[in-house]
């Protein structure tokens, strides 16, 4: 193969690979799923999961950031509270509490931590 082609070779099969990898992970986990990952792997279940619960948490807060950055009204305010990687667990497991008749099982957990966030950190402004 020429090494010239390389990158023109490289740069085709880019395009489709990064197409495929934002297909596969704008699909959300459900709560059912996120359930089946704590219950299926006895040792790691729960941290896998508990790690999942934190990228959520930490996502919304970014797009929550962003949104005030730009302007927008956030969903949510920190507001100089306290909102750790480790109260993800706590945050999502009271909201599911709390209004357990709301939410089914093929609901996405970013739904449940998004009004766990907004219910916790309401914005006084």
């Amino acid at each position: 193969m020429n090494r010239a082609a390389l990158p023109l070779l490289l740069s085709r099969l880019a395009v489709p690979a990064c197409a495929l990898v934002v297909g596969v992970a704008a699909q959300a986990m459900t709560l059912r799923e996120l359930h089946a990952l704590e219950t299926q792997d006895k040792k790691n279940g729960k941290a896998y999961a508990s790690y999942y619960l934190v990228g959520v948490m930490e996502g919304l807060r970014e797009a929550s950031s962003a949104a005030l950055r730009s302007g927008q009204k956030p969903p949510f305010c920190v507001e100089g509270r306290r909102l750790e990687p480790a109260m993800a667990r706590s945050l999502f497991q009271t909201e599911l509490t709390r209004h357990a008749d709301i939410y089914e099982a093929d609901m996405p957990v970013q739904l449940v931590m998004a009004n766990a966030l907004g219910n916790s950190y309401r914005c006084t402004q």
